[in-house]
Parts: C-alpha cells; structure tokens; sequence
C-alpha cells in the first residue's frame, strides 16, 4: 500500500522540524531543506547534496515540494511579465513580474477568482473558485524569483493579484511568516504590500499580527451609495467602519496606510469627490494612490482624461494629502490592475458571492 507524501511546501520551519523528527529525522535538516526550496529553487531531493544519500532517499519516499507549474509566460513591452500558474488540481491563476518600479515587484494572488464582485475588476468576474493554501502563495514567489533570476536578489511582494487577501487570511498569513523565514526569502515586512477592500474582521486581525505587511485599502469612492455599486462588500463594512478601524490601526513610524482608488470617467473623479476623500481621510496617517482605470471587454466603465486624473491629483495635493498616480505596467498583455482573470472561473450568482463574504 503506497503512503501519502506529505507536502513540505505547505510547512513553516517549527512544523518541518516536527514533521522530521516524527519520521525519526533530525529536526535541524529543515533549515537545510528550506535552504533548497527557497535560496536555491531546488525541489528534487536527489539533488540537495549537503544531504546523505539515506536521507535523500527517505525524503523522496515520505515527502513532495508541490510547486505551481508555469504553463505560460507573456512579456510586455514595458518589460512586466504575466504568468500563468497551473496548481495541482488543474486551477489556474495569474501572477505578475513587475520590473524597477523602483525595486522589482511580484504580484501575487491569494484565491483562484474573488468574491468580492467589484464592479471594475475583470477577476471579481470569475466569482471565488477557491482559496489558496500558504504553500501555493508562496510557492509564486518561488516560481517567480526562479524565472527572473531573483532567488538571490531582494524584491518586494504585493498580494493584489488574484483575490482578497483578507477573506483567506490564515492561508495568507502563513505563506507570509514562511517567505519571511531566515532559513529562506528572508522577505522583510516592509517589502511586502497586502490589498484589501476593507473587511473589518480581518483589518482587526491583522492590527494585532506580530509580522505586520503594508497595508493597502482600496476606497474607491467617497459615498456609500457609491462604494456599494462599486464594492458590494460595502454594505456590510460601509465607510465610516473601514476609516475608523483605518484610525485606530496600528503603525510604525514614519508608515501610512495607502488608500487606492481606481478613477471612472464621469462616476468618481469629480472635484467634488477629491474633496470629499480629503475630508475623509482626516486624521489617518494616509497616502493615497490614483489608478486611472485599466479598460477591459466585459468592464462598463471607461479611462478618464488625463486632465481629469491630474485635477483630481491636484486637489488632494492641495489639502496636504500625499498622492501618486499608478503607472499602468502590462496593458499590452492584460497584466495591469484589474485585468487577471482566468478561463473556467465559477459563474456564482451575486448573492452566492455575498453569501460566502457574509459567512
């Protein structure tokens, strides 16, 4: 009877030690093993020399690094690359390669789909198919920094790809606490970037982490009869609940919580609406983050101006608000900001999707 191989890419250090020594190991071969699995991008036990051969051998029998395979690799002319991963059972998702933005960045996913339904985002389409587990998050990183030669190299993560990080916290946090091992990506804290739409149980959660990530909220609008069309989600964490627990949150010093907010021609960026943003983010160590609208078939909505963009911009400035506005990097390959979706998402009705939030 064959056994089960269990999966070391699911596994922080403190577990791999148990794990080891259970099979009669000594527990100190899981730093060895992360070293492999993440410095090096080595997952074939036969090839991590620094073990013995008897030990190798007995790894290749009781265990398995599961790793998504890449099954497709675009380049834009902007030098971003978008991969396509393919996991174990056949689900897809999308991760991207963003190159000098000043430091290279990975933009990695969370779930396969969303079910947050906003309605800009060409992934909230494909409604949630499933979450990940901590070892398919972190295991992008690993096919990333081993297709762009950066497995020696620092880089920055941001968890705005596929998905909301929120709504599949633990599996995230985990895959965190593991990119941040000593024994593998060393990733600071500071270098990695989590996105939410604002779910207020999980903001709270995350206030009390002891390995805390920047902190990104997507607002998106500055009412909540607007943010509600916009980001369903809002009518169970409407905009007073979100900013207050924005107020209350957490941070070091000289760190701000980034407020992103995507700009639709004629529906949010009017004047009126950079004001009353300002208004709202009084009192919140904030910076705010302008994404002109990445088009997309299926999205109804359109790109404002560029004149639009920069009054907008200029309005926040002039009320002592710091802001940017997001370069798009991948339109040409469909990589940019709420444009990764995958074929054969799940079709869940609005309220299914609602459902699944609210549980």
């Amino acid at each position: 009877m064959s056994t089960v191989q269990l999966n070391l890419a699911e596994l922080e250090i403190p577990e791999l030690e148990a794990a080891l020594e259970t099979r009669g190991c000594e527990r100190f071969h899981a730093r060895q093993l992360y070293r492999w699995i993440y410095k090096r991008g080595i997952v074939d036990f036969e090839r991590m020399t620094d073990l013995s051969k008897d030990l190798r051998t007995r790894l290749t029998a009781e265990f398995q690094v599961a790793t998504p395979q890449a099954v497709s690799d675009s380049r834009s002319v902007d030098g971003t690359r978008k991969f396509v991963l393919e996991l174990a059972d056949r689900r897809r998702i999308e991760v991207v390669f963003i190159p000098e933005t000043p430091a290279m960045t990975f933009c990695i996913s969370t779930q396969v789909g969303c079910a947050m339904g906003c309605g800009f985002c060409l992934t909230g389409k494909m409604g949630l198919v499933r979450n990940l587990t901590a070892g398919e998050i972190a295991g992008q990183v690993r096919v990333l920094a081993a297709a762009t030669g950066m497995l020696d190299h620092r880089f920055n993560i941001v968890l705005m790809g596929m998905g909301e990080p929120l709504h599949n916290y633990d599996n995230t946090m985990k895959a965190l606490r593991m990119l941040h091992s000593e024994h593998g990506f060393s990733v600071s804290p500071r270098r990695v970037t989590l996105s939410t739409v604002g779910i207020v149980p999980g903001l709270e959660r995350l206030a009390r982490e002891p390995l805390m990530p920047n902190l990104a909220v997507s607002l998106h609008a500055t009412t909540d009869e607007q943010r509600t069309e916009l980001v369903p989600p809002n009518r169970k964490y409407p905009l007073a609940e979100i900013l207050e627990t924005c107020r209350r949150f957490p941070l070091k010093k000289r760190s701000r919580i980034t407020f992103e907010y995507v700009l639709l021609d004629g529906v949010n960026d009017t004047p009126e609406d950079a004001r009353r943003l300002a208004r709202l983010l009084s009192g919140i160590k904030s910076k705010v983050n302008l994404i002109p609208l990445n088009p997309a078939p299926g999205i109804p909505f359109e790109r404002p101006s560029d004149e639009r963009v920069d009054r907008f911009a200029q309005i926040l400035a002039d009320r002592h608000i710091t802001v940017s506005v997001r370069k798009s990097r991948g339109r040409d390959i469909r990589a940019a900001c709420g444009q990764l979706i995958v074929e054969g998402g799940s079709r869940k009705s609005a309220a299914q999707q609602m459902a699944l939030l609210m549980g």
